[in-house]
């Protein structure tokens, strides 16, 4: 029987025991202790790394809530993806929610991960059990449904929030993430409940935007198809929803925060969120990364290493250059672990990689994302045989033995949100070398634990090579930045605070409401 057929069966017994009434024990499941000092708060996410992820929002999303678990009883609630049914967690099913205008009703079922952090599914095969990923199929292409799929989610959080999901567990919080989950502070609004909500912004680029007609498909009310609410040029925006109705909006590094009521960076809702900004309801709370992220125990390395031991760090580099076929040398490692995508400046590198190489330099690339940019990718591999490599997809084991093998990590991105894998490449020792945008510019240090450069230009990238180039040539000064980045504060429970204080303050301002 195949993994997915047991998954399904195990499933369906799970469900008629619990329809019959039966009191038929289900898996043993590790219980919170809750005191009156911890609240309930439940994430809102497309993705969670453990189970499905595309990018960062999938760290993120497993990574916050851990950190945060000291403080409150944090919960996640995920899309019930095939990839979620099948990987292998047993699934109890614990809830329903009813259906409303074409969403259709849900089955609520709850994975307990190893270290205790609660799941919750949202189970409706038609809606999620698909070939492909959270919002396409295997040809990149969106599923034409994804208003049904994202707006069930959202429903889903504020069906949790009124009681309605037949669990006793019930939010004091919902913390939405990203345009998938714009809707549940939409939906919380809309039906009058008070739980305050947070929606985070990871990038504004994506919106989730559909067609006006999916109104009453969606039961969104008259009020909320204005240009001051959800409307954005005849269409209606997910995120902009999570904008308009959430209590407060978070995005994911200061600078970000600023650069998003700019012109430049708003999307076309750049006076929206100024406004938002000018009163007090938009901040920018940078990212961490959680904490295998430690090159010392790191058990994905061949060797561990640390500042006092380097040999872990050159094991490293010889071993990525066997595995994207790069010829042996002293010269300095290149590495990109990224999304292949136009946002992540990698025509910029296409361009430059002739003087990296003349220079003496290598490159290995690791990631997948638009058909364009991925050939580029392959098309640099083949002009310059034994100097470049790529690897088009994803590995998590390839991705961390990159960081803790190369010198230099490039990210010219256009724009940057937070972005993570420049806190990857500082804790495993190698600098990053990025402009000077959203949390790149709020998270390296130029000159001291990485390179920052201000436009996205061929000039002002070059330029940032040719200073880590003399680095690299200057031993002392190379091993002293590396030292540096290694040391910078960058795990997550190092930088919650500012989410326990904001979370204070909504459920502060919550209950003085309801007084």
């Amino acid at each position: 029987m195949s993994n997915a057929s047991a998954q399904a069966q195990r499933v369906e017994r799970l469900d008629q025991g619990m329809l019959a009434g039966t009191n038929r024990p289900g898996p043993q499941i590790r219980t919170v202790q809750e005191n009156d000092s911890k609240k309930k708060i439940l994430f809102v996410t497309s993705e969670l790394s453990d189970l499905i992820k595309t990018g960062g929002l999938g760290d993120v999303s497993a990574a916050l809530p851990r950190a945060l678990r000291g403080h409150h009883d944090v919960r996640v609630l995920l899309p019930g993806y095939r990839q979620v049914m099948q990987s292998g967690h047993p699934i109890r099913l614990v809830g329903t929610l009813a259906g409303h205008a074409a969403l259709p009703p849900c089955r609520i079922g709850r994975i307990d991960l190893d270290d205790g952090l609660i799941v919750y599914v949202l189970i409706s095969p038609e809606l999620y059990e698909r070939d492909g990923g959270p919002y396409g199929d295997n040809r990149n292409q969106d599923w034409p449904d994804n208003h049904i799929r994202f707006a069930r989610l959202g429903l889903a959080a504020a069906d949790f929030a009124a009681g309605d999901a037949s669990i006793s567990w019930r939010p004091d919080l919902i913390h939405a993430h990203d345009w998938p989950a714009g809707l549940a502070p939409a939906y919380l609004r809309w039906r009058g409940q008070g739980t305050p909500s947070v929606f985070t912004i990871h990038n504004l680029a994506y919106q989730g935007l559909w067609r006006s007609e999916c109104c009453a498909e969606l039961a969104i009310p008259a009020e909320a198809c204005r240009m001051e609410r959800m409307e954005f040029h005849g269409q209606l925006s997910f995120l902009k929803a999570g904008v308009a109705y959430a209590d407060r909006i978070t995005t994911v590094s200061a600078t970000y925060a600023r650069e998003i009521t700019t012109p430049d960076f708003g999307c076309g809702l750049e006076g929206f969120l100024r406004e938002k900004a000018n009163h007090g309801l938009l901040s920018g709370i940078p990212n961490g990364i959680d904490e295998s992220w430690e090159p010392e125990t790191d058990p994905h390395l061949l060797r561990n290493f640390g500042v006092n031991d380097w040999a872990g760090k050159a094991l490293h580099a010889e071993h990525v250059r066997r595995q994207f076929a790069l010829e042996p040398s002293g010269g300095p490692l290149f590495v990109v672990v990224s999304r292949l995508v136009q946002q992540k400046g990698l025509d910029l590198t296409h361009a430059l990689a002739e003087s990296l190489v003349e220079h003496g330099g290598q490159l290995a690339v690791l990631g997948r994302g638009e058909p364009q940019v991925e050939d580029s990718m392959r098309q640099l591999a083949e002009r310059f045989p034994g100097h470049v490599g790529a690897n088009i997809g994803f590995d998590e084991t390839v991705a961390r033995r990159m960081f803790a093998g190369g010198d230099f990590l490039l990210m010219p991105s256009r724009y940057e949100p937070c972005g993570l894998s420049q806190l990857y490449a500082q804790r495993f020792g190698s600098l990053p070398i990025a402009r000077r945008t959203g949390g790149l510019a709020d998270t390296i240090e130029d000159g001291v634990t990485g390179f920052l450069f201000e436009e996205a230009s061929l000039e002002s990238y070059r330029e940032a090579l040719l200073r880590a180039f003399r680095v690299f040539a200057a031993p002392s000064l190379f091993h002293a930045m590396r030292c540096r980045a290694m040391a910078v504060p960058c795990f997550w429970r190092q930088t919650i605070d500012p989410y326990l204080h904001l979370y204070r303050q909504l459920l502060v301002e919550s209950r003085h409401g309801e007084a």
